[in-house]
């Protein structure tokens, strides 16, 4: 799509005032002083915080920790310190003139000296064409480019943009950072193509390429000495890289990775796009793409309200996703309702730092301010992604959920045929959703993780057997239907003796039914799974949970297992416990 437009419009020449444009650097204090005062109270704040704090190590022991003991925080926490100080530092200068360079000077040393920019878990990325020396825990000497070498060349490109003429006094400091850029970011990007986000090496790709691809256009534009010719290499590789990520992203627009991962995928799309409409002095306009608004519009059909979103595959139930690039996307596809979900979720400038530093998105808000708009009214939902397989439908106060698709997309849970239910906007049958990833997360072991496993979905046991992953486990025969959804989920299973699993959900104003049929080819129990926010009452046919209700056919029993939430990722979303409630059939089958 970008490379066949580039192909019939080549574009040869960049202008180095319209690259300039991305962001006023710290001399122009026309746009620095005219910061408002609510914002400037944010960065003071933000400021203060990280002034008080050191750069911490970052070791080699703590590098090694993530093969010896599965654990990424003790790599991740010194590393996005780092970079999370030196932004602040950045904003510092710019935000006063006055303020001394040291900190900024500290933080661009200590980060160029780093032996890799890659972090820990991704040293031994088994995601194939990656390193994938689990035997060698120390981080290689070559120049792969992960997410976050990529981001962090960003911020030393934004650093020296936004700080370069004070760093006349310390020339060094800019030539260093221009070489570390070229030797780390630059030359792979131009000369490597074994990098597996590439998409060379591997067809299915997913966030790591436009989000990879979004910082490092910006070290290209940003690149005080690169050539015209250079910078057009750079920009046709990084279209062709982002064409065979679209080609992977379903026609539909949907984000398999979960609405969370929105702010990477579809999220690092715009980015890249607003990056190209600029310095193209706005003549790269894909705003009109029909794929490319239903990538952008994904959000807005996976909330539910009160800032909660169906959590399909490794998706936070209340995830951050950035609110400025929400209602950028909206007023570039001239969409109220997502340019108005953008508004509610626009959050505060720390938040573009607090998960990994996005400087750039930080700096983006900062410059392009919320709007005063009338919210357009309220449209029951009624979404269906026919590639992706997921439905979400609301009635009255009930908003269901579900999803067929199958158990090898990305991030994925063995939940094919599950579901979520929604009432008045807070969550009652719940997905547990994410973890704090560990070395096990993305390994051969990742299903020994009780979150990721169909046993802690909304689904059935067979025989006491799950669903397995893999993409030959799958749903079939799915059928939209104007009150729900029909679907068989029997290859999702390799149970012994299961013959037939038909699902069907139909939801009315104020019930939900699910209505599933179950042939076995010899008799066995079956045990559905019913994941609850709230703790269940058990009567006599009926399970009483927060605002709902079950109605249990006859002959089958219940009973209710508490789980408490431990894991501070998940407690975010689920804070205290949910309960595992367990409805048995007779083995009559």
């Amino acid at each position: 799509m970008l490379s066949e437009y580039l192909k019939k419009h080549p574009i040869q020449r960049f202008s180095k005032k319209k690259m300039a444009a991305l962001f006023p650097p710290a001399e122009n204090r026309a746009a620095w002083d005219s910061i408002s005062d609510a914002d400037k109270e944010q960065l003071e704040a933000l400021i203060a915080r990280y002034r008080a704090v050191e750069y911490p190590m970052r070791k080699a022991t703590d590098f090694m920790a993530f093969v010896r003991a599965g654990s990424r925080r003790a790599d991740e926490e010194p590393y996005f310190l780092r970079r999370r100080k030196l932004c602040a530092a950045v904003l510092d200068c710019c935000l006063h003139p006055e303020a001394p360079l040291d900190d900024v000077i500290d933080g661009v040393w200590c980060i160029c000296e780093e032996s890799t920019w890659v972090i820990s878990a991704h040293n031994i990325n088994p995601i194939p064409g990656a390193p994938a020396a689990k035997d060698d825990p120390l981080p290689r000497m070559d120049d792969y480019i992960d997410l976050f070498a990529a981001q962090t060349g960003m911020i030393l490109a934004l650093t020296l943009h936004l700080l370069g003429e004070r760093f006349k006094t310390v020339p060094q400091l800019s030539l260093r950072i221009v070489e570390e850029m070229d030797r780390r970011i630059a030359s792979p990007f131009l000369h490597d193509d074994e990098c597996w986000w590439m998409g060379n090496t591997r067809k299915d790709l997913n966030n790591w390429t436009p989000w990879i691809v979004s910082n490092i256009l910006v070290c290209f534009f940003l690149h005080p000495y690169i050539s015209q010719d250079g910078l057009t290499v750079a920009f046709d590789r990084a279209c062709a890289f982002l064409d065979r990520w679209l080609a992977c992203v379903p026609e539909d627009g949907g984000c398999d990775e979960g609405a969370g991962y929105w702010n990477m995928a579809g999220g690092a799309l715009l980015d890249c796009l607003e990056l190209m409409e600029t310095v193209t002095g706005g003549r790269l306009r894909f705003w009109n793409e029909e794929k490319i608004r239903k990538i952008l519009l994904f959000p807005l059909k996976a909330e539910i309200g009160n800032g909660w979103f169906m959590n399909f595959a490794d998706c936070d139930a209340r995830p951050f996703l950035s609110g400025e690039r929400l209602q950028l996307a909206g007023e570039k596809l001239e969409e109220p309702a997502l340019t108005a979900l953008g508004l509610r979720m626009r959050g505060t400038l720390a938040d573009q730092l607090n998960d990994t530093p996005h400087f750039t998105r930080l700096l983006r808000m900062l410059f392009h301010p919320a709007v005063a708009m009338e919210a357009p009214p309220k449209q029951e939902k009624d979404v269906w992604l026919p590639d992706l397989q997921v439905r979400v439908l609301e009635k009255g106060g009930m908003t269901l959920c579900c999803k067929g698709g199958n158990n090898g997309e990305n991030h994925n849970h063995n939940d094919v045929g599950s579901f979520m239910l929604f009432v008045d906007g807070t969550p009652q049958i719940v997905d547990a959703g994410n973890a704090v990833y560990t070395a096990k997360t993305f390994s051969d072991q990742r299903y020994t993780l009780w979150h990721t496993r169909s046993a802690y979905h909304n689904l059935p046991l067979v025989g006491g057997q799950e669903q397995q992953p893999g993409r030959e486990h799958k749903a079939k025969a799915v059928k939209w239907m104007p009150d729900g959804l029909r679907l068989y989920i029997c290859k999702a299973y390799d149970a012994v003796g299961l013959k037939t699993l038909k699902r069907e959900f139909q939801l009315s104003e104020n019930t939900l039914t699910l209505h599933d049929t179950v042939n076995c080819t010899q008799s066995q129990p079956v045990t559905w799974v019913f994941m609850l926010r709230n703790k269940p009452v058990m009567e006599k046919g009926q399970v009483l949970s927060g605002a709902i209700r079950l109605l249990l056919p006859e002959g089958m029993t219940a009973e209710a297992e508490e789980i408490p939430i431990t894991d501070p990722r998940m407690a975010r979303n689920y804070p205290g416990s949910l309960w595992r409630l367990l409805v048995t059939a007779p083995a009559a089958f």
